[in-house]
């Protein structure tokens, strides 16, 4: 997986991605996929792995639907000038891999783990001792690639190591899943925990959504 280029790591991504989110199989385009999604704030995602001026040009003036988003694997400041008005932008993203190995977590004092699989989707919860939502994080297994997808720590709870705790239970899970590559698109904030696991960054995503 370490030498697949970023048109297939994207691939392999949004396969993982849709098993996460329940969302319609990708349909293959000329310069990538379209997803549909099926929500208010996101009915369908265009996923360019190489965008070029003309290409996003020609979707950004075909769009008329609000929620329809742009994933695009190139800086903000690349693509700014190809958008039109209505274009707004959601933090940038970071295309990570890792090769999975076994590895359950310890949890910290005073926190409980708990995960369960449903449809190829693995989800993990972290809680208090008395119950209360600590911290989460799901994985969608498609064949050999495990997507994370999700993670989030209640800010109540952060800096005690839950994020790390999530990510590790998910990598586990995902090895013993019988997948060997995990990927994800981190945030600017989960880019510095996904670091310091041993993910490393393969790729740079401008995220836009159509909001007129």
């Amino acid at each position: 997986m370490g030498e697949l280029t970023v048109n297939a790591l994207v691939r392999e991504w949004i396969g993982g991605w849709i098993v996460s989110r329940g969302a319609a199989d990708p349909v293959d385009e000329p310069w990538g996929w379209t997803v549909d999604v099926g929500q208010v704030k996101q009915v369908a995602r265009h996923v360019l792995p190489a965008p070029t001026e003309p290409d996003v040009r020609k979707l950004v003036a075909a769009t008329t639907a609000p929620g329809t988003w742009l994933k695009l694997f190139a800086d903000d400041e690349t693509v700014r000038p190809w958008l039109g008005p209505g274009w707004r932008y959601d933090v940038p993203g970071y295309l990570m891999t890792l090769p999975l190995a076994a590895g359950r977590p310890t949890v910290p004092a005073g926190y409980t783990l708990t995960s369960w699989e449903r449809g190829g989707v693995v989800r993990v919860l972290v809680r208090t001792e008395d119950g209360h939502f600590a911290a989460r994080g799901q994985l969608g297994l498609a064949g050999a690639t495990a997507v994370a997808d999700q993670i989030e720590t209640a800010p109540e709870h952060r800096r005690r190591g839950l994020g790390s705790v999530v990510m590790r239970a998910l990598q586990d899970a995902g090895h013993r899943g019988g997948a060997t590559t995990g990927i994800l698109v981190a945030t600017p904030d989960g880019r510095a925990l996904y670091s310091a696991l041993g993910w490393t960054v393969r790729a740079t995503m401008a995220s836009l959504y159509y909001a007129p």
